[in-house]
């Protein structure tokens, strides 16, 4: 059989949602963790040449990168419990949500990395992101892969480990049993999911590790003003 490797950073979601993806599929593998930002190992360099960056998948030799694309490539060589759903059309819708929560993602941290009326302006703009996604992506269901979690599952998952111990560095609360029901109903849901819960950061440690982080963020600010 081929060789697994997964090269990751240890907070990083978009490293994370492809532990997830391999985790559910039960496919063993060697993980290789970079120490992010500035000592990124040649092997990363070398399989990653374009963007330079983690989440690298490398099976048998051949890198594959970006973590939509994994997911994908995951779902396609091992089929077992599928990422995606069988039908075209619903497949489409998948595909649809993964790339919007993955575009929103960054945007949605803003809250995190702005200050004064910036910060304001990216909490109110999470908002409106998150009614979209419960509205249009999740709707009723109790995945957005319905019954069983799929791939935009997976790619919203970073709000259970990195956006949570954002909110909490920042004491800001967006998804709330009164503000957004259904959403939180799906955090219960899928952080719940033995092989989700047994498979995410400590969370203190990424709040430490967050720290440091706002803390850059405030002393950046602060010399741009």
């Amino acid at each position: 059989m081929d060789e697994v490797k997964l090269f990751g950073f240890w907070a990083s979601p978009f490293s994370r949602r492809v532990i997830w993806a391999l985790k559910l599929k039960g496919v063993n593998y060697e993980y290789m963790e970079e120490d992010l930002p500035y000592n990124k190992s040649d092997l990363l360099l070398q399989y990653n040449p374009v963007h330079k960056k983690i989440p690298v998948l490398v099976h048998g030799g051949k890198p594959i990168a970006e973590s939509l694309v994994i997911l994908e490539y995951i779902d396609e060589v091992w089929p077992q419990n599928p990422l995606l759903p069988e039908d075209a059309y619903e497949r489409s819708v998948a595909r649809f949500w993964a790339k919007f929560i993955d575009e929103k993602t960054r945007t949605m941290w803003e809250f995190f990395q702005k200050f004064g009326e910036e910060q304001e302006k990216a909490i109110q703009n999470n908002f409106e992101i998150l009614r979209t996604i419960e509205e249009y992506g999740l709707g009723d269901k109790k995945f957005f892969g319905g019954d069983r979690i799929g791939v935009a599952d997976l790619v919203f998952g970073m709000v259970i480990h990195m956006f949570v111990p954002m909110e909490e560095v920042v004491g800001v609360k967006f998804i709330k049993a009164d503000t957004f029901p259904r959403l939180h109903a799906w955090m219960k849901n899928f952080s719940e999911q033995p092989t989700i819960k047994d498979n995410v950061p400590d969370h203190s440690k990424v709040v430490d590790f967050l720290k440091i982080r706002r803390e850059l963020y405030r002393t950046s600010a602060h010399h741009n003003n």
